[in-house]
Parts: C-alpha cells; structure tokens; sequence
C-alpha cells in the first residue's frame, strides 16, 4: 500500500478566513495542477482520496492517497478535470474546506484551510475539531 500514497506531507491550517460554499471541498490552481501531475504517472488510478486519522498530538491528522475507484460512502468533488474523493468519516470535518498546494525552497505540501479547526499541534500536522 506504500506505494499507492502520495508523496507530499499534508498540514492543517486554521488561521486564514474562507468564504463558506456548499461544496464539501474546493481545489485551488495549484493544487488542480499537482494532482494532476502526479497521477499522471498512474494511468491507472482515477483520483485521490482524502480522510482522517486518529493521531498526533492533537488528535486528527488528514490522509492522502491514490484511489482506483469510488468507495460506496465516499463524497465526489469534481473540479477542473480533478477528481477527490473524501472518505465518509473525513466528510463532516472537510465541510467548507479549500484544499490548497505550497511550494518552496525546502518543503511542498498540500495544505487545507479547514474553517471548522479550533486548534492545531505546534507543527500544524493534527489538529482538533
């Protein structure tokens, strides 16, 4: 299963304020154009799939992948050619999130500016609901 995750570390942010949507999750430019670059390479996979984990120390922590198909209980986001899936138990946590990709000098990551976050770890990888 290694070798189905996407390489790219995944923080949680609370700080910026978005604009409320009925979409249960929006794509920015950046992170359209970096999905589509690595699944690119897997002709084989349709699209990435988004959850939640219990870790950290602050409790949640988001999990990217590569996915084959739809699960059953899964949420579509269609956006720009992109296809996320967002796992059942992530879907009430990711209401209203704008899923976004950074890069710099020394790191590159996708980065989720959740409006539903009351807190996060001092490294910004777990976060609270």
């Amino acid at each position: 299963m290694a070798s189905s995750m996407v390489r790219a570390t995944v923080r949680a942010v609370s700080k910026r304020k978005i604009q409320a949507t009925r979409a249960a999750l929006t794509l920015t430019p950046s992170a359209v154009n970096k999905i589509k670059q690595l699944l690119k390479d897997k002709p084989d996979h349709v699209g990435v799939k988004v959850g939640v984990r219990t870790r950290g120390c602050n409790g949640l922590s988001y999990t990217l992948e590569y996915t084959k198909s739809k699960g059953d209980s899964d949420e579509e986001v269609v956006q720009d050619g992109v296809r996320v899936f967002i796992e059942k138990k992530a879907q009430l946590t990711l209401l209203g999130t704008e899923m976004d990709y950074l890069e710099d000098k020394l790191s590159s990551e996708f980065v989720f500016n959740n409006p539903n976050i009351k807190g996060t770890c001092g490294c910004g990888e777990s976060f609270n609901i």
